[in-house]
């Protein structure tokens, strides 16, 4: 046999894409993987395209073009109050997933532990692994999702370096609170280590919540590393622009694994992005409100067909609890019998999970579509359910 990684040679292909082929192969609604259906801001994808024409195609400086250096770090001083150094304390990632990639190497060791809160992101945990350390894991539960706090204390030691932390929260939907983020502070000063802090749906809040970035409690500023996302905030997932926060030291770690890893993102997309952090708050405030309705319109018909959907706060999704409907499966069972059957297509959320005893009875929706096509997606669950309920019957 030729030679092979153990780690990646044991890793299956990701869910989304698992789902989102099966998707495509069942004619299926796609409400699994986040992305929008719909394109980003016009002015956005007008200055990629002007910039492809500027004459400045070739290598960008690694950190990132100067332009959207200096708008990350304005846009920390207009939404959150950060002061940044756009020179120092701004890198400017290909994504947000190789932006979780370059803060992790930035500060892990082999041996070195990190303090992960389950459900996570997919990514995580190999990440971590790759590096060679050692993921603590800490549970959150349904329905609310609250801080276990016991739990992540002990979860803290001698070998902690850093804490994952994802708020708005990827798939739960929560945002953590002040109080919560506060005890999360006071355990990361007391342990001596960071906080990397994955916020790509700091604009997708609801109902009046507002993300907290972790950086701006007190004594937080030198110990985290804050990450954004262009295609999370202006709805175009396929750019593949993310940019870290950072004091000074951290930050210049983090390019340097940016430089081993990609190097550098296209310079035109950088500087649409840049236009894209300076539009008025109107567009960020229209972009949440927009999502709201819609993850209300998921919401609704979904407990119509009887499921019991969480609340949530932030982000692209929606968890329900299809056991009130009596499938008699586990969630991939449930998520791949609606994608052949009703032809709407969803993520169990056991997939987020790596301990032992997950829930297996939750599916995650992403609302991040037209609402006519969230509309379509529950007249065919309906249609679905009422052909459950007649053969049931016969």
């Amino acid at each position: 046999m030729l030679p092979q990684n153990a780690l990646l040679a044991a890793t299956g292909t990701t869910i989304f894409t698992v789902m989102s082929a099966l998707a495509v192969q069942h004619g299926a609604i796609n409400l699994g993987q986040g992305f929008p259906d719909t394109e980003g801001p016009a002015e956005i994808v007008a200055a990629a395209a002007a910039a492809l024409k500027d004459g400045r195609n070739q290598y960008p400086p690694l950190t990132g073009v100067p332009e959207l250096r200096q708008a990350v770090a304005a846009a920390n001083r207009r939404f959150w109050g950060i002061e940044a150094d756009p020179d120092r304390e701004v890198v400017v990632t290909s994504g947000a997933t190789e932006a979780l990639a370059a803060c992790l190497m930035a500060v892990l060791n082999p041996g070195d532990e990190v303090v992960l809160l389950e459900p996570l992101y997919d990514t995580y945990l190999p990440f971590v692994r790759m590096i060679g350390a050692v993921p603590k894991l800490v549970r959150l539960s349904p329905p609310e999702w609250a801080l276990p706090r016991a739990e992540l204390a002990a979860a803290f030691g001698p070998k902690t370096r850093a804490i994952l932390l994802n708020t708005p929260m990827n798939p739960t939907g929560k945002v953590f609170t002040a109080d919560e983020l506060a005890f999360i502070a006071g355990l990361v000063a007391r342990h001596d280590c960071v906080a990397i802090c994955d916020e790509v749906y700091e604009h997708l809040t609801f109902d009046g919540r507002r993300h907290i970035p972790l950086m701006t409690l007190p004594g937080m500023r030198e110990r985290s590393l804050r990450i954004g996302s262009a295609g999370k905030t202006f709805s175009l997932t396929g750019w593949k622009v993310g940019y870290v926060t950072a004091a000074a030291p951290l930050a210049e770690l983090v390019a340097k694994a940016h430089q081993l890893l990609t190097f550098t993102t296209p310079p035109n997309l950088q500087r649409a992005v840049a236009v894209g952090l300076a539009l008025p708050d109107e567009y960020f405030i229209t972009l949440a409100d927009g999502l709201a309705r819609q993850r209300d319109l998921l919401s609704a018909g979904l407990r119509r067909l009887g499921f019991g959907v969480l609340p949530t706060r932030g982000s692209y999704f929606v968890t329900a609890d299809f056991s009130p409907l009596g499938f008699a499966g586990d969630d991939a069972a449930f998520c791949r019998h609606i994608t052949e059957a009703a032809k709407v297509a969803a993520i169990p959320v056991s997939a987020f999970y790596a301990g032992p005893d997950a829930p297996t009875h939750y599916a995650r929706f992403a609302f991040c579509k037209r609402p006519e096509v969230l509309a379509e997606a529950l007249d065919r669950l309906g249609r679905w359910a009422a052909r459950r309920t007649s053969a049931a019957a016969d």
